[in-house]
């Protein structure tokens, strides 16, 4: 067999094991981080609308709807291991919200095939914690798309940005090596438990987001109608964020980043959030404010009046620092 065609042949192997990795999926979590490298330079998400009372500013925030709700499971397999031994299953199950997926493919160039194939590759490493090399990513991508590796990576790097609230940080330029630098100092990288997981951090930015824009103190409603754009409810359990009730009015109370609370004189009793001391610590409005910005495709600014007011927190932030 010539030699161009068994290196396309390894290629098509490695995308194939890399994208049949994955377990226990339903229909709208089918073709994971397929679909979100797809949009990642232009996302098709969910809209929803807050606005300062009083304000001017028309800007929209957007909920990653695509890209939580059909993000792939990865599958327990490290890529590290032999390609030729790597096997994956893919329960298919079908929903009416899910498209099949060779329509999904259909509307995707290859750079975009190629990146979700990374962002699959990224999701399974951070899930191990393990650091990522160059060198190793270039074996996913291929040959024939190795002179577009910046562009690919930072499709991917967007992705896992987006949707776990991770930066991928070059920690060794000789090696070309990389780790996964959460936003924010949750429990176990971001994951809350020990063991393997996939981080927390970016519901959490979201959620943080949503108080803001509400004024600082957003009811359950608002949160909850903001996750559902994102297809997470109460009590139904999510791949990634587990019971996600549980996990922000439980877990993410007891760990003091966000607070809850009954809405005073409600009856029958309605519940807010704000958010929690270590919240305040670990990051600031001008922070989650940037994340959304960045989300959005766009600039802080562009939020006019809660850039305002984020701008007016720094300030207050650091003459505490030069008084403390």
């Amino acid at each position: 067999m010539p030699r161009g065609q068994k290196s396309k042949l390894r290629t098509r192997e490695r995308r194939r094991q890399a994208q049949s990795g994955t377990q226990g999926l339903t229909g709208a979590q089918a073709t994971a981080a397929e679909e979100e490298a797809a949009s990642s330079s232009s996302p098709s998400l969910g809209l929803t609308t807050w606005r300062k009372p009083g304000a001017k500013s028309r800007s929209t925030l957007k909920s990653p709807q695509r890209a939580l709700a059909t993000t792939t499971k990865p599958a327990g397999v490290s890529p590290a291991r032999s390609h030729k031994g790597a096997k994956g299953q893919m329960k298919k199950k079908h929903s009416s919200s899910q498209a099949p997926i060779s329509a999904v493919r259909s509307r995707k160039g290859p750079l975009r095939r190629t990146a979700s194939v990374l962002v699959q590759f990224l999701m399974q490493m951070c899930k191990m914690k393990k650091p990522v090399t160059k060198a190793h990513m270039l074996k996913f991508i291929g040959k024939n798309y190795q002179n577009r590796f910046p562009e690919i990576l930072r499709r991917a790097s967007f992705s896992m940005e987006m949707l776990f609230g991770v930066d991928l940080k070059e920690v060794d330029r000789a090696k070309h090596s990389y780790t996964f630098v959460s936003k924010m100092a949750l429990p176990n990288d971001g994951t809350m438990s020990r063991g393997r997981g996939l981080p927390k951090t970016g519901l959490l930015m979201y959620i943080l987001g949503v108080i803001l824009m509400k004024g600082n103190c957003a009811t359950e409603e608002n949160i909850w109608e903001f996750l559902n754009k994102m297809r997470v409810y109460a009590g139904k359990r999510h791949f990634i964020f587990g019971e996600p009730k549980k996990l922000i009015t439980q877990d993410l109370v007891k760990l003091k980043y966000l607070e809850y609370r009954q809405v005073a004189n409600s009856d029958p009793a309605r519940y807010e959030f704000l958010w929690g001391r270590r919240a305040h610590a670990e990051t600031s409005k001008l922070k989650v404010l940037e994340f959304l910005a960045k989300v959005n495709h766009t600039v802080p600014s562009a939020f006019q009046s809660w850039y305002e007011e984020a701008l007016k927190d720094e300030e207050e932030r650091a003459q505490a620092k030069l008084s403390a």
